[in-house]
């Protein structure tokens, strides 16, 4: 077991999150309640990374992480660092990559939230604010607690996007399933076997996971 890779990837997962999250929250109530222009094409734009092959994913972030890049030179000026093949620019791309993983299910979430409940919240004077924090979020729990368990658990798993943005390099940017790649290269059959059994242990129980609160939030309606 790499336990310098599976450490990394942990701090990765909880911090991406740590981050999608909120976003998550303000974006998917945005995207279940409200009729705007341009809506069909945020909720395209967030379901990009479930059909986008990996590898394309992680090229275009590559190249838009690069020193040579605007976005690149301006994190360079603020920081000092860089963002490609560093833990920072890999926790950028796992947000990228993540985001229908996150928002989706908050969203679907906040739409199974009946609207008379919160006009009633309204109705005794509680602002949008209140009503989001005392009302929704309760009755929204299943899709949040959904998403962070889907944001952790992807997060661990990705390889394709990760190998492309943030490389190989121990300590920094190496994760659990480029050390699984790494021990099947090196005929490590028993190394590279125990870390899949670990991952397969997490996407199993994350599934059931996810099935347990969907089931809930069907007795719930």
């Amino acid at each position: 077991m790499d336990w310098s890779a599976l450490w990394l990837s942990l701090k990765l997962a909880l911090a991406t999150a740590a981050v999608l999250l909120p976003f998550s929250v303000l974006l998917a109530r945005e995207l279940a309640w409200r009729r705007f222009a341009g809506r069909a094409a945020v909720e395209a734009f967030v379901a990009l990374p479930l059909v986008l092959p990996p590898t394309v994913l992680g090229y275009y972030l590559l190249v838009a992480f690069a020193p040579q890049s605007a976005l690149g030179q301006a994190f360079a000026a603020l920081t000092g660092g860089t963002l490609a093949f560093s833990f920072t620019g890999l926790l950028a791309a796992s947000i990228v990559f993540n985001l229908p993983f996150a928002v989706q299910p908050v969203q679907r979430a906040f739409e199974s939230v009946p609207e008379q409940v919160r006009e009633a919240a309204w109705l005794c004077g509680m602002s949008r604010w209140r009503t989001l924090w005392k009302v929704e979020l309760p009755l929204a729990w299943p899709g949040l607690l959904g998403a962070f368990v889907l944001t952790f658990a992807h997060t661990l798993g990705e390889f394709g996007v990760v190998l492309m943005v943030g490389g190989n390099i121990p300590g920094e940017t190496k994760t659990i399933a480029i050390a699984i790649y790494d021990r099947v290269q090196a005929l490590d059959d028993h190394a590279a076997g125990a870390m899949s059994a670990l991952l397969l242990g997490i996407s199993f129980v994350s599934i059931a996971v996810i099935y347990t609160l969907d089931r809930a939030r069907r007795h719930r309606g």
